[in-house]
């Protein structure tokens, strides 16, 4: 696996974006981060993917049946204050990373994929 410059990601890259999602879903679950007009409940973490220095963390989210997307992305952008102040009380790092929360467009990309495929197949 490489990143978008195209060197491979590390183990502790790796090991450290698994702790941030993790992280980061039993915060949003427990809706520690009291974000004003945004349930966090319904936010899922699906990839947390970090810097060669470990100090920029990008999370891919996506609300719960993809409803109100940018809404909430936006909401997550501008009180990931809060969201890392949460989190460096969970996790213990020297420098805890800046966070940049990002749409999640897998799904979509996969779906117009599996479209593609059926339509190919008829």
């Amino acid at each position: 696996m490489t990143d978008r410059i195209g060197k491979p990601i590390s183990q502790r890259q790796l090991r450290v974006g698994e702790m941030i999602k993790q992280s980061l879903s039993m915060i949003f679950l427990r809706n520690e981060a009291k974000i004003p007009d945004l349930e966090t409940k319904t936010i899922t973490v699906t990839e947390v993917r970090m810097s060669q220095d470990l100090k920029i963390a990008k999370a891919y989210v996506l609300p719960l049946g993809g409803k109100n997307t940018e809404e909430s992305i936006q909401k997550l952008k501008e009180y990931s204050y809060i969201i890392r102040k949460i989190l460096s009380q969970k996790v213990i790092m020297k420098f805890l990373p800046k966070i940049l929360f990002r749409k999640d467009e897998s799904f979509e990309y996969a779906e117009k994929i599996e479209n593609l495929i059926k339509q190919s197949n008829k």
